[in-house]
């Protein structure tokens, strides 16, 4: 029943939702491009048997990233599919696998339309990134004995308390999950909790520990130093959200007199800020410059303060130009961002107050001595104090390092176990 209340209210939602991704148009095309896909019209297979890779925005597909390079590279027959929900998502997709893995918008989720989908895609199996989960499109899977894993899950106490708000969905949607591939013990214990059976939940690591730094972008990040002043300190904000920025650039200010040349790179998590990020930057009076803006070949400007990261894809080179790493999402109530990449390039990294989002990895590596946590009251003193200390920026990159190399291989689990769900099933 409550299930059939959902698909009810989302079908008289539906015009709605189609009207949003035009409005949302108005500052990125993107999400007025291939709108047949969110109905379920995308291309049709000939063959059974395509392996589903569910990952909503950047984020997720870099996260997915190892784990779709092992499918491809495990089931060189079949077709790797990969969904997404924002334009910026399917440009990830994009950029990282090109034609490798075909792609498409994920559809709305309601009955009929996976039924299209489904028709044409013909999935042997479905891996969802994370915790996004669709009440029908788990019972899709479910009725048509397509084994559905949720990879590289986590469930912070927040969500968990919004997912026991609808048990009537939650549980049997994960009743439904052929199986949970957990980061750690504690959000797996919450999934128990809102009702998945115990034999369903396995508890694998993060996927995110198996990042790999590509030279490419660490060869990258050197020209930018060189552009900018090779022996200039370099702080991030990354992948920040409105409120961050302003906070970074009151600390800047204050800070240039105990830090001569500091340059503060600020990269907005969201494409539609980049513009309002410059022109605040601008309104504060700092010399600024775009990276949509470089020009590689000019003299070193040691001029500019503050750089804005305005492009997507970039964002181990943006790390790996930085001395010191600020995530962003943790100064606000967002919940943090994935602080492994910047430890992965042995960078010192400071989280704020709100990182229930990543609150197990958080906590591994300040254990290890690898993260500082920090509060908008103690951040400019925190910063300035890691940005004057070599040797304590040093001693938590390696620390870092070593926290990464020591939790890797989930990669090879997940995909142990998805080989198994699909070959039990194909028997």
């Amino acid at each position: 029943m409550a299930r059939f209340a959902y698909s009810l209210l989302l079908t008289l939602l539906l015009p709605i939702l189609l009207g949003r991704l035009w409005w949302r148009g108005r500052k990125n095309p993107g999400y007025r491009a291939r709108v047949s896909e969110r109905l379920g019209f995308v291309k049709r297979m000939e063959q059974p048997g395509t392996v589903w890779v569910h990952a909503v925005s950047v984020g997720e597909t870099l996260a997915a990233k190892p784990l779709i390079e092992a499918l491809i590279e495990r089931y060189p027959d079949r077709v790797v599919w990969v969904t997404s929900t924002t334009p910026t998502g399917a440009e990830q997709v994009q950029r990282l696998f090109g034609d490798r893995v075909e792609h498409s918008f994920m559809p709305y989720d309601l009955s009929w339309i996976w039924w299209l989908f489904g028709r044409r895609v013909k999935p042997a199996c479905l891996v969802v990134m994370e915790t996004e989960l669709w009440p029908n499109l788990i019972r899709w899977c479910a009725r048509h004995k397509v084994p559905s894993l949720l990879a590289n899950a986590r469930l912070s106490a927040r969500s968990a308390k919004g997912y026991r708000k609808f048990s009537a969905i939650t549980r049997p949607m994960l009743q439904r999950l052929s199986c949970v591939a957990c980061q750690n013990p504690v959000d797996g214990d919450r999934f128990l909790q809102l009702g998945l059976p115990t034999e369903q939940l396995k508890i694998t690591g993060s996927i995110k520990f198996d990042v790999n730094v590509d030279q490419a972008s660490l060869e990258l990040a050197q020209q930018w130093r060189n552009h900018w002043g090779a022996d200039r300190k370099v702080l991030i904000l990354a992948s920040s959200h409105e409120g961050e920025d302003s906070l970074l650039l009151d600390c800047l200010a204050r800070m240039q007199s105990r830090i001569p040349g500091l340059l503060l790179l600020l990269v907005p998590r969201h494409p539609e800020r980049f513009d309002s990020v410059y022109q605040q930057a601008m309104d504060d009076g700092f010399v600024v410059e775009r990276r949509s803006q470089f020009n590689l070949d000019t003299p070193v400007n040691e001029l500019v303060q503050v750089v804005i990261g305005d492009s997507m894809g970039e964002m181990m080179a943006y790390l790996a130009a930085s001395d010191v790493v600020l995530m962003g999402g943790s100064l606000v109530e967002r919940g943090g961002h994935n602080p492994i990449e910047p430890a992965a390039l042995g960078k010192p990294v400071l989280m704020g107050p709100h990182y229930f989002n990543f609150q197990q990895i958080v906590e591994q590596l300040a254990d290890a001595r690898a993260l500082t946590l920090t509060s908008v009251e103690e951040l400019e003193l925190d910063l300035a104090n890691l940005l004057a200390n070599d040797s304590a920026c040093e001693n938590m990159g390696k620390a870092g390092l070593k926290q990464v190399e020591r939790s890797r291989g989930a990669v090879a689990r997940q995909a142990d176990l998805l080989a198994m769900l699909v070959q039990a099933n194909e028997r």
